[in-house]
């Protein structure tokens, strides 16, 4: 008797801790599974979705900075552009001519024509044609690099330019430095005549370098005429100078914009993207107990 009674508690006990096995089970299951419903709107693509705006507005904030440089050194070289011009110094101090691009200076001397480069091609209103760089032998100082401007193809071929101006000129331009070279601008042939864009250094190498008091310094002529007066000189083939102004290029608030734009569109994409995964989840049934 004693024995089956011990038998039927031991039973008992264990078809009790079956049950809370069964129970705690049963909770475990159920806890993870609204866990992971919960969840389950998270995924690669919000992940992905969510790193662009915070990527394109950083690169936001980065063009925002760069347009406010741009801007401010546009102003510089504005200030400088509208000062006094000045005479160059017989001999020119290489190392602060950075300082002093686009500031307007005087030259009087006699071209050498001799040493004229035809730099381009180039356009001008449609016209093709080239930009001629003449050294000017200063009579008081060095001889520096002029661009004189810009004639049309069929007066570079014949060399009109040449005859052009004679004896002791006084030209006004801004100093330059050499262009920036692009990746598709082809490598220069001096020995050839061939100049697609204004090294300097090798410029005034050509022109005889030190040895004829050649510096690679660079002046851009500007031209204060008419436009009747400009019309004239194309058609007689005078190179025709440029005008004094600061062509430094600033496309940066359009970068701005771009991505601002980007970041602005793809964030509300996430949160949509994000309602929509939570609202699908939250009228989705739980499992069944």
């Amino acid at each position: 008797m004693l024995q089956r009674l011990a038998a039927s508690r031991s039973k008992w006990r264990d078809t009790i801790i079956n049950t809370r096995r069964w129970l705690h089970s049963e909770d475990s299951q159920a806890t993870q599974s609204y866990t992971a419903r919960k969840n389950s709107w998270f995924s690669p693509t919000i992940l992905v979705l969510g790193f662009i705006p915070v990527f394109t507005f950083a690169l936001g904030t980065w063009q925002m900075q760069r347009l406010q440089w741009k801007v401010a050194l546009i102003d510089e070289l504005q200030e400088k552009l509208h000062r006094e011009p000045i005479f160059l110094p017989k001999r020119v101090n290489l190392s602060v001519v950075p300082e002093f691009v686009y500031r307007r200076v005087l030259l009087r001397g006699r071209w050498d024509h001799k040493h004229s480069m035809l730099l381009g091609p180039r356009v001008r209103e449609g016209s093709h044609g080239y930009h001629v760089v003449t050294p000017l032998i200063r009579s008081d100082g060095s001889t520096v690099l002029v661009d004189r401007g810009f004639v049309a193809k069929e007066f570079a071929d014949a060399d009109t330019f040449e005859r052009g101006e004679t004896g002791e000129v006084v030209i006004l331009g801004m100093l330059r430095t050499s262009h920036t070279r692009n990746s598709f601008t082809p490598d220069n042939k001096p020995t050839e005549g061939t100049w697609y864009w204004a090294d300097v250094d090798a410029m005034a190498d050509y022109a005889g370098g030190e040895a004829k008091n050649v510096q690679p310094v660079f002046v851009e002529q500007i031209y204060e005429g008419s436009s009747q007066d400009a019309t004239l000189r194309l058609n007689k083939g005078i190179p025709l100078g440029r005008a004094a102004s600061v062509d430094v290029r600033n496309a940066h608030l359009s970068y701005v914009i771009t991505w601002f734009s980007l970041s602005a569109f793809t964030t509300a994409m996430l949160v949509r993207l994000v309602l929509k995964r939570r609202a699908q989840n939250h009228h989705r049934p739980l499992p069944r107990q």
